[in-house]
């Protein structure tokens, strides 16, 4: 028994070719907004690439291009198949190319699913990329005079201020390195003397922080040295008071905020799924239809039209005995050759009379 079958007339043939024109054209327009998430995405990765530790990350962006760019063009030409199928000597050229084109449909919007579902998990894989970025762009803060590495400072005092956070994993990060640089180190002081030799590394560590890390929002002036130190401010206590700097992680600032942003671009390629989804059914249904016409040459007369000639179960056993038939076809190939091989390599005997 066939899948969604359904009978149709001439008049809602022509219904549902009009509609699936229409639909098509919109699924142009969502593959447009599909490609525009993924260029937004891409460029939001990449002015902070230096703090990430991989390309992985741009495999989304990358995808939804893809997608994107993929959806236009499958959509734009079944449009133009749904708006020749009104005219039978037009869609009389589409004929052979219609099951192609829908098996072609069918492997892209498993695709189309498979990025949608991309766009949920790659939290842990950011997370591992941005934990690992960020711990190595805090250790060359410092190097303002470094080729390569100058521009460093910059974009991790802008990250902190924009998404107000301090450190890979919060402010103590800082007191790990040494984030200041030789150049404005005092070596002929006893206090940086003693503080290099204090260090198994030779590293100068404070208990400070950069000026980004401090809170504006704060009534009190920012304490980013000696943060640690109850005696070096007035009325202070590190362990119990709230601190004028920022208490969150920029490896979690920016996790959530591309979290959230691949969050809702995963739902938005859902629905543009569940749409060319709704569209592919319904090419099925149009090209079903205007095959099963009784009488070519009476456009009038009814028709039926379905999803699937069997159900889906008939239909996933015949395809399984395909794969069967394929598999020990291609057994028996190979077996063939093997034995052409052997009997070439075989030389006849001579036998001498003499």
């Amino acid at each position: 028994m066939a899948l969604l079958k359904v009978k149709f007339n001439q008049k809602k043939r022509v219904k549902l070719a009009q509609g699936l024109w229409l639909m098509n054209w919109f699924s142009v327009f969502a593959g447009i907004l599909v490609f525009s998430m993924g260029l937004f995405l891409k460029i939001e990765l990449r002015k902070r690439s230096e703090v990430m530790d991989n390309n992985e990350s741009h495999f989304v962006p990358n995808s939804l291009i893809l997608m994107g760019i993929l959806s236009c063009a499958f959509n734009g030409f079944a449009g133009k198949i749904c708006y020749d199928s009104l005219d039978p000597a037009k869609f009389a050229k589409w004929k052979p190319m219609l099951k192609p084109y829908l098996a072609l449909c069918f492997i892209f919007n498993i695709l189309v699913f498979f990025v949608a579902l991309i766009c949920f998990l790659m939290r842990g894989s950011l997370d591992s990329t941005l934990a690992q970025g960020l711990k190595n762009g805090m250790k060359f803060y410092r190097d303002t005079d470094t080729p390569g590495r100058c521009f460093m400072k910059k974009t991790i005092d802008m990250l902190q201020i924009e998404f107000k956070c301090c450190g890979n994993n919060g402010y103590k990060d800082w007191f790990e390195i040494q984030w200041i640089s030789n150049r404005y180190l005092d070596f002929s002081s006893k206090e940086v003397k003693d503080r290099i030799k204090s260090n198994v590394d030779g590293r100068y560590l404070v208990d400070g922080v950069p000026f980004s890390c401090c809170n504006p929002s704060s009534p009190r002036p920012c304490i980013q040295y000696q943060v640690t130190n109850n005696s070096a401010h007035y009325s202070y206590d590190y362990q119990t008071e709230e601190l004028n700097l920022w208490n969150r992680g920029c490896r979690e600032a920016l996790l959530n905020y591309y979290s959230g942003m691949m969050s809702s671009m995963g739902a938005v390629t859902l629905l543009v799924w569940l749409f060319e989804i709704s569209v592919m059914i319904g090419l099925r249904l149009l090209h079903t239809s205007l095959e099963s016409i009784p009488n070519p040459e009476d456009p009038e007369c009814e028709s039926e039209g379905w999803v699937l000639e069997n159900s889906l179960k008939d239909t996933f056993k015949s395809a399984l005995e395909n794969l069967k038939k394929l598999g020990k076809f291609n057994q028996v190939e190979a077996g063939a050759e093997g034995a052409e091989g052997e009997e070439g390599g075989k030389t006849p005997a001579i036998t001498t009379v003499s």
